[in-house]
């Protein structure tokens, strides 16, 4: 139940923003054997039943699976570097981070139910801040629309994304 609603959720946050395919296409993953047996045995309530995964395992097969499948996660886009030979961060493009952010934000409604504030999602990703591994331009954007939710509340926010989406086509 709670990925359905958190899918229901996410697809009016992208008709908002004007990506209608990315929400009804979001997160089918989690339906897979690989996810959703996982998510059903470590399911707690209040977060990602991935956490759980990692607790117990060491690490989460469920979320290795369902973000090298989702390119609206900013770890999706990650390659080699033909120069350096390192793996480093991809820049996102427009619609996938439009969808990371209707991602974030329906999450923590999800998970935060009646503590649920316009900040709490730009909270949440600046507490993570020095610990993830984005393309800084990827960030930058994500951080920007995070903070004018904050600021300027969701019809603002919605309204934005889909000129910004449109833009870059």
């Amino acid at each position: 139940m709670t990925v359905s609603k958190h899918r229901f959720m996410v697809f009016k946050h992208c008709l908002k923003c004007g990506i209608i395919l990315q929400g009804i296409m979001h997160d089918l993953s989690k339906f897979s054997p690989e996810e959703f047996f996982a998510g059903v045995k470590f399911y707690q309530g209040n977060r990602s039943p991935n956490e759980g995964e990692r607790e117990a395992l060491g690490y989460s097969r469920a979320w290795m699976h369902h973000k090298g499948r989702n390119k609206h996660h900013f770890e999706y886009w990650t390659d080699y570097n033909p120069k350096t030979k390192l793996l480093e961060p991809v820049k996102m493009p427009v619609k996938y981070v439009a969808e990371m952010f209707c991602d974030r934000v329906a999450a923590s409604k999800i998970y935060m139910k009646k503590n649920y504030t316009d900040k709490a999602p730009l909270d949440y990703f600046l507490n993570a801040k020095k610990r993830r591994i984005i393309h800084s331009e990827t960030a930058a954007l994500l951080e920007e629309l995070l903070t004018m939710l904050a600021e300027q509340g969701e019809d603002a926010v919605f309204s934005y994304i889909k000129e910004l989406v449109k833009k870059n086509k």
